[in-house]
């Protein structure tokens, strides 16, 4: 894989794996458009962590506060440590929910690659409940739940298939089980570490038979440092559109791209 690839592919990775309009999705379509070859499970390592380290360093105030929570568990404990506590539970019902189905789907999620015309259509779906979140109009703060977190890990493990945002899913999942569009976010940016992390952790087995030279490696570190930078920029860019309730603007444009996906690509 050229340089030249390696950017395009972080840019394409790094916008779309936290704006809500399916990284991969996106992968699969210029792939095909570009005509660029499977780049191979170096080169999704490498994306993957500059994901990674985006929504770490945006997040690392709330990561921090979780971390310190995992140590102290007086009665006494200050408020933002027992909210940690909470927010931490919940991430990890989440997590083993989308987990489950993952593993049990894996083999039928990873089918859906080849075909670009479901990804078109899945586009389309994600533009669905995206314009459809915009319209709850919650304003009293929910309290995460057990429901709830379970209803947000099933959307995260459904948006494995291409074409389904994994950000669009939780995030509106979060909103119609009544979280606030903050909490919503939140939760779903942090819920992005230990899938992205499993994700890069099963791909990692498969290292050996990925023999690639230097310059070739040296490139793939480039897409995953692209990726990075993009990826921090689209987070804080989607934050500002989701408290402005403007997540339609996604939902039309993953309809423009999923029509075209599925007439002309």
């Amino acid at each position: 894989m050229t340089a030249l690839k390696s950017i395009i592919l972080g840019i394409v990775q790094g916008l779309t794996e936290f704006l809500p309009v399916s990284s991969s999705g996106h992968l699969v379509i210029f792939q095909k458009l570009l005509k660029f070859n499977d780049p191979g499970v170096l080169f999704e390592i490498a994306v993957h962590l500059g994901t990674l380290v985006a929504v770490i360093i945006y997040f690392r105030k709330d990561i921090w506060e979780i971390i310190k929570s995992i140590f102290n568990w007086r009665k006494d404990a200050p408020e933002n440590i027992k909210y940690a506590h909470h927010l931490l539970f919940y991430l990890i019902i989440s997590s083993v929910i989308t987990a489950i189905i993952g593993f049990a789907f894996k083999d039928t999620f990873e089918s859906l690659f080849e075909n670009t015309v479901l990804v078109g259509f899945m586009l389309i779906i994600t533009g669905g409940f995206l314009f459809a979140s915009d319209k709850i109009r919650n304003t009293t703060k929910k309290k995460m739940s057990v429901p709830s977190s379970l209803l947000v890990g099933l959307a995260q493990s459904i948006a494995i298939i291409p074409g389904i945002s994994r950000s669009g899913a939780t995030i509106t999942a979060g909103i119609f089980t009544g979280r606030t569009r903050d909490l919503s976010t939140r939760f779903s940016f942090l819920l992005s570490i230990p899938a992205i992390l499993g994700a890069t952790l099963l791909k990692i087995k498969d290292m050996q038979s990925a023999m690639s030279s230097g310059e070739v490696v040296l490139n793939f570190i480039l897409g995953g440092i692209v990726a990075a930078i993009v990826g921090y920029f689209a987070i804080s860019f989607l934050i500002k559109m989701i408290k402005q309730a403007k997540l339609f603007y996604f939902s039309i444009y993953c309809w423009i791209i999923g029509i075209i996906t599925i007439f002309f690509i």
